[in-house]
């Protein structure tokens, strides 16, 4: 592994501790007034936000173990948990979520806990770069033998050497995005990372006026009566 991508990770592990704490010590103020209440609850999610992507960054490093296995995944069911996750941050930030299922494969073959957390990375940065009072949307489709997962955003253009890297299906290393202020694309490479273990194409497409992200998963051949 890349010596700078190894350092970003041990930098990452090493803030899970502090993340923690402030997280515990959120939970543990009480008797707030309306106010208060409000500020406690926006640090304990964004904590927790800010955790999971620590522990998706420690998982990076366990994907040479081949540790994650693949699996028969019910891919609406993934995306319904995801979208019920986040849907608190999409309307305290004024954002509209739209969902849109029209796949007819209901199962692909992929490792549930990484498809989970493209899904959740790709519509963390949707709801990150569009407006206010503007829409992101999830559809899910068959594509050829493939599902395929797409979240649009509305946002600022996506620079064409960041569009380059996602064609190519990876994303060497978390860097700033022109246009997207704050990004460090980290979620960009967490997402391209675990799609290229998982051996599902990840790839954008550039809009007038934003971009769209896509995971394209194969098919999985094993029948379930349960989804």
């Amino acid at each position: 592994m890349d010596k700078e991508v190894d350092g970003i990770l041990v930098a990452a592990h090493e803030l899970k501790a502090p993340l923690a704490v402030l997280r515990q010590l959120a939970l543990s103020f009480d008797e707030m007034d309306a106010t208060g209440e409000h500020i406690r609850s926006e640090m304990v999610r964004v904590s927790e936000r800010a955790i999971k992507q620590v522990n998706d960054l420690a998982k990076i490093r366990r994907l040479e173990d081949g540790l994650f296995e693949m699996e028969p995944v019910a891919v609406r069911a993934v995306c319904d948990e995801v979208t019920r996750e986040l849907s608190y941050l999409f309307s305290h930030n004024r954002r509209d979520l739209f969902i849109k299922y029209s796949n007819r494969a209901r199962l692909v073959t992929a490792n549930r806990e990484l498809l989970y957390s493209v899904v959740y990375n790709f519509l963390l940065n949707a709801m990150h770069y569009s407006g206010e009072q503007t829409r992101s949307e999830l559809s899910v489709q068959d594509y050829a033998d493939k599902v395929k997962i797409s979240v649009r955003d509305f946002g600022p253009s996506l620079p064409m050497d960041v569009w380059r890297e996602m064609k190519r299906g990876f994303i060497e290393k978390p860097t700033s995005i022109a246009m997207r202020p704050g990004s460090s694309g980290l979620g960009l490479y967490i997402a391209s990372r675990f799609s290229r273990y998982m051996n599902a194409k990840v790839g954008a497409t550039r809009h007038r006026d934003g971009t769209s992200f896509y995971v394209e998963l194969p098919v999985s051949k094993q029948m379930s009566f349960f989804v």
